[in-house]
């Protein structure tokens, strides 16, 4: 029986709560284009009402790329989620961007690769504090190649977590990426599971662990940010 000291949720209150579970919101690097792509489509349907619809097609799928959906994210001590939704295209070892400063030894570097078709936004790998934030200019070649890593325009984090580890994680355009939106800058604190920023369209995120770490994703894999362990890292 419900408890009568309780007030009880109108039918359209809970209507609003059920959208707001199943339909996620959008992150803020997506709303100029979506509401600029609302505005254009209220002019389109007042000049012609089939290019409205189309107009209309076209904003709810820009709304849908910008999604930010909830994520429940593995609290254990010693791991590295993904950064990003996507499919593992490389685990390799790799040394980390110079701009980092991080040094040339080399660490274990998992990729993702991105389709249009994957949620967009990036997330922190472990809690801990951002120890240097760099954008670097680059070219936009296709995102699943590997020299992508280097040549490519992107923008790095170095993350030293709470458990005493140093982490990299940097996202990267592609071909048709080629805005990086990132909110977190030197010295700010990062969440694991937590949006730090997002990539539009098409691209691909790198992941950075130290050597002896125990990857547990291969090339194909599909991977949920926040919520996918990709690494267990080594103990002290």
């Amino acid at each position: 029986m419900s408890d009568p000291s309780q007030p009880s949720s109108s039918p359209v209150q809970h209507a609003i709560e059920l959208t707001k579970s199943i339909i996620p919101p959008i992150h803020p690097g997506g709303r100029p284009f979506v509401f600029g792509a609302i505005g254009a489509t209220l002019v389109v349907r007042l000049l012609s009402r089939k290019a409205g619809v189309l107009a209309g097609i076209f904003t709810a799928w820009l709304a849908w790329f910008f999604r930010e959906p909830k994520r429940v994210t593995p609290q254990r001590p010693g791991i590295a989620v993904a950064p990003a939704d996507g499919t593992v295209s490389h685990v390799i070892e790799a040394v980390p961007p110079a701009e980092l400063g991080m040094g040339d030894a080399p660490m274990l570097r998992v990729s993702t690769f991105l389709s249009v078709f994957d949620v967009h936004v990036q997330r922190a790998p472990a809690t801990g504090q951002v120890v240097r934030a760099v954008h670097k200019e680059g070219e936009f070649l296709s995102a699943d190649l590997d020299k992508a890593s280097e040549v490519n325009e992107r923008n790095s984090l170095h993350i030293h977590t709470a458990d005493g580890y140093d982490l990299a994680v940097v996202q990267i355009a592609g071909l048709v990426a080629r805005r990086i939106f990132c909110q977190v800058g030197d010295g700010e604190k990062v969440t694991a599971g937590s949006t730090y920023g997002l990539i539009r369209f098409g691209s691909r995120v790198d992941l950075y662990v130290p050597k002896g770490s125990r990857v547990l994703v291969e090339a194909g894999q599909r991977t949920i940010g926040g919520e996918t362990v990709l690494a267990e890292l080594p103990e002290h």
